[in-house]
């Protein structure tokens, strides 16, 4: 027993004396400042999850969200968030970007209108005002939507709000708003008692998308990070969903701002929608999109899936 006690003291002191295994760097740049959105990465990052996959990783919020996958693609950045709506165009036009995960899997973006006001269907929008943040896209969607209907964008006056999409459509600078998530500006124009009605993308002709994916340079897919990741996050999820109250908790740990009720409602909103297995991939959906991107003048052909969306192994 002495022999036995003395050779396991040894073992135990080289051991506390092992240097500790280096964590592998990995950048990645958010879409947008910290919210529920990211919940997965948050709680990957506060659990530990990223470290016991022998990742240090950082992630930072950009000054642009046009920034990220532009970062990503000359190199300044090992991972991006971005949109496989935007992602898909970008690749279009040249960027070498390829989608290697997927964060939420459904749409966000959304139609939105005053539950009380004029707008009961999207037939109501003839000759009104519809507020919108970024041209190409959302006019492809708003089109594709509006000629469910019968109408056509020319049956509406297009206003740029830019981002201030609540206070314009609040305010009655215009009769409806698209791009707002339905997980936050819905939540929102309710806390604040003018609640909204949301109309649906993937309700209205609009094939339905992920909304928040994982972008990487194209020549770095076999980079055995990505893989490590990918599974982090996914555990992340799981986590979130099995535990929500607790991992809001993690969630919001050193980020008051992201405890107000709008925060809270907006996670409750979200938890639904996050991919289950982030690293799957459903080449027909992505298919699907691309051709209605093409069928709205947005790209000019429809490559194969493996140019701009991969399973990383």
């Amino acid at each position: 027993m002495k022999r036995l006690f003395t050779m396991t003291a040894i073992v135990a002191g080289l051991l506390a004396a092992a240097p500790a295994v280096a964590q592998d760097k990995l950048s990645v740049m958010l879409d947008w400042f910290v919210n529920p959105d990211h919940a997965p990465l948050i709680v990957a990052q506060e659990k530990g999850f990223f470290k016991d996959a022998g990742l240090d990783v950082t992630l930072t919020a950009p000054a642009d969200p046009n920034d990220p996958p532009k970062l990503v693609a000359a190199g300044g950045a090992d991972l991006a968030i971005s949109y496989q709506p935007q992602q898909i165009i970008q690749v279009s036009e040249g960027l070498p970007l390829v989608r290697v995960g997927t964060l939420v899997s459904t749409p966000l973006n959304s139609l939105v209108v005053l539950r009380d006001g004029p707008v009961k269907s999207l037939k109501d929008l003839k000759g009104r005002k519809v507020g919108y943040s970024i041209a190409g896209f959302e006019d492809a969607l708003l089109g594709a939507m509006l000629e469910k209907h019968g109408l056509s964008l020319k049956d509406v006056t297009l206003v740029n709000v830019n981002f201030s999409l609540s206070p314009s459509l609040l305010s009655g600078q215009v009769d409806a708003v698209l791009g707002a998530f339905r997980n936050f500006e819905l939540n929102q124009m309710d806390i604040e008692k003018h609640p909204g009605r949301a109309f649906y993308p993937e309700e209205e002709g609009v094939p339905a998308y992920d909304e928040l994916i994982v972008v990487a340079h194209k020549d770095k897919t076999a980079d055995g990070r990505i893989k490590r990741f990918l599974d982090a996050v996914e555990r992340a999820t799981l986590y979130i969903l099995n535990h929500p109250e607790e991992a809001q908790a993690t969630f919001v740990k050193g980020r008051p701002e992201l405890n107000d009720e709008l925060n809270r409602r907006a996670w409750a909103d979200t938890l639904p929608r996050f991919s289950h297995s982030p690293a799957a991939l459903d080449a027909a959906r992505y298919t699907r999109f691309a051709e209605f991107l093409k069928a709205r003048g947005l790209i000019k052909t429809v490559e194969p899936v493996e140019r701009y969306a991969v399973v990383v192994k």
